[in-house]
């Protein structure tokens, strides 16, 4: 497939009957769960939460394909997605989903720290994560970088028992690459951030674009 294809396979680390991280002053070990055996597994996406904004009948549905390690997603989260919110979202036009994608562990983590305290603060976290992106990517190695997200964590409000507990979960980070990969080859993604408005494809563009866009869509 894409280059999240051929990469998808060094995402996720599964230690199989013990733990897939360490704790922070050990070095972190990777066992490597490939993109088919993801596949082969026997995993119930179904139980991976849709993350979701806006109203339920809104008349547009936008939904956004994004990795927390990806520069221009940051941008778009820091800057547009803002805007997108305040305009269309919170006055019940669009209803906003996020799914995440996994070019990397780091992004994997990213993501099970912001899906840990459930959806009422995945949004919250997202935002944390995007804005101090350029830190904790930077951090040094493994350890040093999954420390960084859980100070994220926890500045949001989880206890350490309940990061360790989510960043501990294998079976649930081989659920959501393989969920991640359903989405993908069904939406044919490529890049990120990738759109789909109403179920078409949309690359990532200006707010203005992006704007006129949803506007088109409305009738407005």
């Amino acid at each position: 497939m894409s280059r999240i294809a051929t990469v998808i396979c060094a995402a996720v680390a599964v230690a199989a009957g013990g733990y897939w991280l360490t704790t922070s002053n050990q070095t972190p070990t990777y066992p490597l769960v490939s993109s088919a055996e993801a596949q082969e597994a026997d995993l119930d996406t179904s139980t991976i939460v849709e993350m979701v904004l806006g109203a339920e009948d809104a008349p547009v549905e936008i939904i956004e394909y994004a990795s927390y390690t990806c520069p221009h997603c940051a941008n778009f989260h820091n800057g547009p997605y803002k805007q997108l919110k305040e305009d269309f979202i919170d006055t019940g036009k669009v209803r906003f989903t996020y799914r995440e994608v996994y070019f990397d562990r780091y992004g994997l983590w990213a993501s099970m720290v912001a899906r840990c305290a459930g959806p009422d603060k995945f949004f919250g976290i997202t935002d944390l994560i995007y804005d101090g992106q350029s830190e904790w990517t930077k951090a040094g190695g493994p350890a040093e970088i999954v420390d960084e997200l859980r100070k994220i964590g926890r500045l949001a409000g989880i206890d350490n028992d309940q990061l360790e507990a989510c960043l501990q979960d294998g079976n649930r980070a081989q659920t959501l690459v393989a969920w991640y990969q359903e989405n993908a080859e069904r939406d044919g993604i490529q890049s990120t951030p990738s759109f789909i408005v109403n179920g078409k494809p949309v690359s990532n563009q200006s707010y203005a674009d992006f704007k006129a866009l949803i506007e088109a869509e409305l009738g407005s």
